[in-house]
C-alpha cells in the first residue's frame, strides 16, 4: 500500500532517495507532485473567485466543516455555498443558515431540502421564460440558444482535463445541474452569472431522484434556458446520460453531448498504465460494480470477463469487489493478476494501492479507501512505473 510519510526524518529520506526511486521514470512524476491549475488571467481555466471567496456573504453558513474531499459531499458547506441562491426565499435577510445534518431520516432531509428550494426555482423559471419571450418579440438576437440541454463530461476531477468546449458551455449556461463527482476545482470554472444546483447521489442519500432530474431539465429547457448537466467522467459511460438524453429527445428538446475523459482513461494515464498493449492486452472492458438491488454482489460476470488478455476497469466497485474478485478467479483469471485501486484519481487527494488480484481487497481495506475508487485489473498494470515498488518507495509516493 502507498502510505503517507510520517516524521521529518522519513520525509528527508524520501526526498534524498527520489532520484534513485524515479531513475529513468521522469515522465511519470505527476503522481508525486501535481501541478497547480492554470492561474493566468487569460487562461480558460482561471477559477471564478466569486465561488469560494472567504468574504462571500454565504461564508457565514452554519454547516459542518469544509470537506476534505475534492468532490461535493452531500452536506458539505461547499454545496450550500454554491447553491445559496436557491434558498434565498427562506433566508431573505442573509441570516446564518443551518445546513441539514446527516440523520437516519435521509428521506425527510431530502424532502425538506426540496421544499426550501422550490420558491426560488419557480422564480428563476419565470425569469428565464420572460427572457425568451422578450427575445422572440424583439426578433431574437439573444446569446443563449433557447431550449438546449448540454450533457457535459467533466472528467475524473483534474480541471485541466476538461475540453475547451466544456469550459465554454459552462461559462455561458443559465443553470447547471451538477453531480457529486464533479470536482470542486471544475465547479470553480462556472460563469459568474450561472445558477448551480446540486442533484448528486451517494449511498443512502439521493438529493434528487432520476425522474426529478428529468423534470428539472425539461422545465428549464422549455423555458428557453441554456441548461448544462454536469457529470463526472464521460456522461455516456456509467453516467445515466443516455437515459436523460432519451427522455428529453422524446419531449422534443434538443440535447448536445460534450464528452469527457472517462475515469478509466484519465486515471490509467496518471499511473502510466496503458489500457491496451500489443502482445499483452488486446481489449479493454469497463464494468460497473453496482448491484441492481444494492447488495454485495456485482452485476453478472461472464466467463469472457476473466480473459487474461484483456484489461478490466471496474467503476463504483468498492463494496462489491470481494465478490467480483472471487467470480473472476472462479472463471479462470489468475489470482496473481496485477491490479490497482485508485481513490479520487487525478485530484490532489489521489491515493493508490497495487496488489495481485487475490490480495487487492486486503490492501483496499488496510488503506481505508473510500468512494470514488476505480479498480484496474490486468497484466498491463505491471507496466506502470510504480509496480512493483518496495515499502520504502511506497511511503514516498503517497498522495494526500
Amino acid at each position: 500500500m502507498l502510505s503517507l510519510p510520517k516524521g521529518k526524518e522519513q520525509q528527508q529520506h524520501c526526498l534524498l532517495n527520489l532520484p534513485k526511486i524515479f531513475a529513468n521514470k521522469q515522465p511519470h512524476m505527476a503522481i508525486l507532485h501535481k501541478l497547480a491549475p492554470f492561474t493566468s488571467p487569460n487562461s480558460p481555466f482561471t477559477p471564478n473567485p466569486k465561488i469560494l471567496h472567504p468574504h462571500h456573504p454565504i461564508s457565514s453558513l452554519n454547516c459542518t466543516t469544509f470537506s476534505a474531499s475534492p468532490f461535493t459531499e452531500k452536506h458539505s458547506i461547499e454545496r450550500y455555498q454554491r447553491d445559496q441562491w436557491v434558498y434565498k426565499e427562506n433566508n431573505p435577510l442573509g441570516q446564518r443558515m443551518l445546513c441539514p445534518l446527516p440523520s437516519s431520516d435521509s428521506g425527510g432531509i431530502r424532502e425538506d431540502d426540496i421544499a426550501l428550494q422550490l420558491p426560488e426555482l419557480k422564480k428563476l423559471l419565470e425569469v428565464l421564460r420572460e427572457k425568451r419571450e422578450s427575445e422572440e418579440g424583439g426578433g431574437g438576437g439573444g446569446k443563449c440558444v433557447p431550449g438546449n440541454v448540454f450533457l457535459v463530461g467533466t472528467g475524473p476531477g483534474d480541471p485541466e482535463l476538461l475540453t475547451l468546449k466544456a469550459v465554454r458551455v459552462m461559462k455561458t449556461a443559465d443553470l447547471l445541474l451538477y453531480d457529486r463527482l464533479v470536482s470542486n476545482d471544475v465547479l470553480n470554472l462556472v460563469g459568474p452569472h450561472a445558477k448551480l444546483l446540486y442533484v448528486g447521489k451517494t449511498a443512502g442519500y439521493h438529493s434528487r431522484t432520476q425522474e426529478e432530474i428529468h423534470e428539472l431539465l425539461l422545465s428549464f429547457a422549455e423555458a428557453g434556458a441554456t441548461v448544462v448537466r454536469l457529470k463526472g467522467g464521460d456522461p455516456l459511460v456509467f453516467g445515466r446520460g443516455g437515459e436523460e438524453m432519451d427522455f428529453l429527445q422524446q419531449q422534443g428538446i434538443q440535447v448536445k453531448v460534450i464528452p469527457g475523459i472517462t475515469a478509466a482513461s484519465g486515471i490509467a494515464a496518471e499511473l502510466g498504465i496503458p489500457l491496451t498493449h500489443r502482445g499483452i492486452a488486446n481489449s479493454v472492458r469497463f464494468l460497473t460494480g453496482h448491484s441492481r438491488k444494492g447488495g454485495n454482489d456485482p452485476l453478472f460476470v461472464s466467463e469472457n470477463a476473466a480473459d487474461p488478455d484483456s484489461t478490466l476497469v471496474v467503476y463504483m466497485g468498492l463494496s462489491t469487489f470481494p465478490s467480483l474478485a472471487q467470480k473472476l478467479m472462479h472463471h479462470g483469471l489468475s489470482p496473481q493478476t496485477p491490479a490497482a485501486a485508485i481513490e479520487r484519481g487525478t485530484t490532489l487527494q489521489q491515493r493508490t494501492v497495487f496488489a495481485e488480484l487475490k490480495d487487492l481487497h486486503e490492501k483496499i481495506t488496510s488503506a481505508k479507501l473510500v468512494s470514488p475508487t476505480l479498480i484496474i485489473i490486468g497484466k498491463v498494470v505491471e507496466l506502470s512505473p510504480f509496480w512493483p515498488i518496495s515499502a520504502t518507495e511506497e511511503s514516498c509516493l503517497m498522495q494526500a
